[in-house]
């Protein structure tokens, strides 16, 4: 069986899209490099990797996939759209409720799609 450990992201900063994501996730980077910035997850790790330099080049299509963050709550999801529209995150969706659950959704500087969400059943 194939282990899934990691999802890389190809920003255009890493050094800003680190600041940015410590703040969204509530946690530092565990690796910190000009080039890659790594944080660790439950699971799965997310790597934001500066896409000018990676091999093959990534062509990457913004709003093409998404970060799900599971929040506590539904007023988790309430509390993340303020929290998040106070670091400058354009709000793609703000909190609604849809057939899963509650959810938000953001996008970060190179168009990326931050979606936390509560599932129905546990919130």
């Amino acid at each position: 069986m194939t282990e899934i450990t990691t999802l890389l992201v190809p920003v255009t900063d890493p050094a800003a899209s680190a600041r940015l994501y410590a703040a969204v996730l509530g946690r530092d980077p565990v690796e910190v490099s000009p080039t890659f910035v790594l944080f660790a997850g439950t699971g799965v790790a997310l790597g934001l990797w500066k896409k000018e330099g990676v091999e093959p080049t990534p062509d990457p299509v913004a709003g093409g996939m998404e970060i799900g963050l599971k929040l506590a709550d539904p007023a988790a999801v309430d509390a993340a759209h303020t929290a998040w529209g106070a670091l400058g995150l354009t709000i793609a969706m703000p909190p609604r409720d849809l057939d899963f659950g509650r959810s938000v959704v953001v996008l970060d500087p190179d168009g990326h799609r931050i979606r936390g969400y509560c599932l129905a059943d546990e919130g």
